[in-house]
C-alpha cells in the first residue's frame, strides 16, 4: 500500500526535526540524499517547518528553533562554530592579564576560555567544567570551580551551592552566554537553575561581556536571564539588522563584531 504524499511529508518533517536536535544544523543536500528526494522537496519541507517556527532557515539548510527544550550539547557546539571561535578570540582580547573573570555555561564561553589559555595572572571562576579543563593546565591561571550539581548533559554546574560561592567574589569581568536574544533586548535561556547562577554572575562583576552568535536572535527560550541594559559589551559575529544595532545603541552597549562566514546568516527563502 502506498503511503499518501502528505503523510510521507509529515513523517519526513518529524525526522528532519529529530536530525536537527541531534546535529544542530542540516543541509539541503544532505537531507535530499538521506530521504532520496529532490533538493526542491527539502527546501519546501524546511520552509514549511520554518513557518511553523520549528526550524530557522539558514543559507543551504536549517538550524533548530526551540522555545522549550535546548539542543543537545554536541549539537550546540556545531552551530556557528567558526563564528564562535572568532567571537571567543575577540572576547579574550577584552580580558586584561592579571584580572579576575567569572565565566558561565555555554559553548561560546568555552571558546573564550580556549582563547584565554595564553593569558597570565588570571583568576577564573566558573560553573563550566569544560572551561576549567581548557585553563587548568596553565600555571599562570588560577581556576576556581564552583560547587554544586553537575549536569551530565554538558558539564554545567548549577544549584544553590554555586550561587552561594559566587557571592564571595567581586570580579573585574563576567563573560556570559545566552541561548536567545529577544527583540526587546531580553536575554533568555532554558534551565532556571542555570539562569539563577548567571544572574548571580552578572551581579558580582564590575563589567559584563555577553558573547553570542547572530543565530541567537532567531531563537527563543522560556526563562529570562537579564536585559541588554545590564550588559556592557556584546561580542558577536555580526548584528543581524539595523534594528538590532539601534537596540544596542539605545541601551548603551558597546558592540564588537568578530565577523565570520556569511553562509550561517538566516534567510527567508532559497
Amino acid at each position: 500500500m502506498t503511503v499518501p504524499v502528505s503523510k510521507m511529508a509529515s513523517r519526513r518533517h518529524v525526522e528532519i526535526v529529530g536530525l536537527l536536535r541531534e546535529k544542530g544544523r542540516v543541509s539541503v543536500e544532505d537531507l535530499a540524499a538521506h530521504f532520496t528526494v529532490t533538493p526542491q522537496t527539502i527546501r519546501r519541507d524546511l520552509n514549511e517547518l520554518s513557518e511553523a517556527q520549528m526550524v530557522v532557515r539558514v543559507h543551504g539548510g536549517a538550524i533548530v528553533s526551540s522555545g522549550v527544550v535546548n539542543l543537545a550539547y554536541e549539537a550546540r557546539k556545531m552551530i556557528a562554530q567558526p563564528h564562535k571561535k572568532l567571537i571567543g578570540e575577540a572576547a579574550a582580547r577584552l580580558v586584561p592579564d592579571h584580572s579576575s573573570v567569572l565565566i558561565n555555561i555555554g559553548t561560546t564561553t568555552e571558546e573564550v576560555a580556549r582563547a584565554l589559555s595564553a593569558h597570565t595572572g588570571l583568576l577564573v571562576i566558573t560553573n563550566n567544567l569544560h572551561v576549567a579543563v581548557e585553563l587548568y593546565r596553565n600555571p599562570a591561571i588560577d581556576v576556581f570551580v564552583m560547587g554544586g550539581s553537575v549536569r551530565q548533559s554538558d558539564g554545567g554546574i548549577v544549584g544553590s551551592h554555586a550561587i552561594g560561592l559566587i557571592g564571595q567574589f567581586r570580579v573585574d569581568l563576567a563573560v556570559i552566554g545566552a541561548s536567545a536574544i529577544d527583540a526587546d533586548g531580553t536575554l533568555l535561556d532554558f534551565d532556571i537553575r542555570e539562569v539563577q547562577v548567571s544572574r548571580a554572575i552578572i551581579e558580582h562583576a564590575r563589567k559584563v561581556v555577553l558573547v553570542a552568535d547572530s543565530s541567537k536572535f532567531a531563537r527563543s527560550a522560556p526563562v529570562r536571564v537579564a536585559h541588554l541594559r545590564e550588559i556592557d559589551i556584546f561580542v558577536t559575529d555580526r548584528l543581524p539588522s539595523p534594528a538590532s544595532a539601534e537596540l544596542f545603541r539605545l541601551h548603551g552597549v558597546e558592540v564588537v563584531e568578530a565577523g565570520g562566514p556569511l553562509e550561517a546568516e538566516p534567510e527567508e527563502t532559497e
